[in-house]
């Protein structure tokens, strides 16, 4: 990975897109548990029969979101064209001083976000499982030092104080909805045609920190463009004390929905190469 870092900081963006071209097509030969996987999706959220071409846009797009994750924490923003749709009232929101919460997914690329957060002043911090990337963590900490900085490990001790505080301050915490961890409590939801498992942990939290709720969805379009949808979801959820995980599972299913749609609108963003409905 530090190789693959090096040489595309030395050749620049374009140049090193080629390397994409050979690493996806010996993952797509040889990687049969996430090729059925991949294919097994795209045959939902295409509606079709997944061709071997379908399966390598899958994989390419995921390799290109990586790659651009390089180039977006070395701060080199202009290589990138993104575009913000979004209702008038929902960065009006963002920016309103309240804090909010930004609920996202493992659909297209969550770093174009920070970054373009970053570039326009308003902090964007990020909840998240540390152990699941600590190797490509490690590789491009050295890029930007100060990174970690907003980045609170899901499942510390001070986790849920820190998420107050940010909120407190006014400032975005970001979180994917759309996978479990460990032994996470989960919901059954109907997704792309059949049940599938989603957490209930991102919606709790902003039910008991009673904080405003906003969906946001960053399509990688291909090339270097991007698009940041982002969505008014909640400005509270209210949790029954007697019934919490009740309370929270129609707000689940609506996030399910929505995902589902935007995973119709770019199938080959969604990044989840495992069975998700098993």
């Amino acid at each position: 990975m530090r190789l693959l870092v090096w040489l595309m900081l030395k050749l620049g963006r374009r140049v090193a897109r080629i390397l994409l071209y050979p690493i996806c097509a010996y993952f797509v030969l040889f990687s049969s548990r996430t090729r059925r996987a991949s294919a097994g999706y795209l045959q939902r959220a295409l509606g079709r029969r997944a061709r071997l071409r379908d399966v390598f846009g899958h994989y390419h797009a995921f390799a290109s979101t990586i790659q651009d994750r390089v180039y977006l924490v070395a701060g080199k923003y202009r290589d990138f064209d993104v575009a913000i749709h979004d209702p008038a009232e929902t960065r009006a929101r963002l920016r309103r001083g309240r804090g909010c919460i930004l609920l996202g997914s493992h659909l297209g690329s969550f770093e174009v976000l920070r970054a373009r957060g970053i570039a326009d002043g308003l902090p964007v911090n990020l909840l998240m499982y540390v152990d699941n990337s600590e190797k490509i963590d490690g590789v491009l900490r050295p890029l930007s030092p100060g990174i970690e900085s907003r980045i609170i490990p899901l499942g510390g001790p001070d986790s849920l104080l820190r998420v107050h505080e940010c909120l407190a301050r006014g400032e975005v915490v970001g979180m994917l909805g759309d996978r479990a961890f460990r032994n996470e409590r989960t919901c059954r939801c109907d997704f792309l045609g059949a049940p599938a498992s989603f957490p209930l942990g991102p919606l709790l939290l902003a039910g008991l920190l009673q904080a405003p709720v906003v969906l946001v969805f960053g399509l990688y379009l291909g090339g270097g463009r991007y698009e940041i949808r982002l969505e008014p979801f909640a400005d509270a959820i209210a949790l029954d004390p007697r019934e919490r995980e009740a309370s929270v599972r129609p707000w689940v299913e609506r996030y399910a929905r929505r995902l589902e749609h935007h995973c119709r609108v770019a199938p080959y963003n969604w990044f989840n190469f495992y069975d998700y409905w098993a």
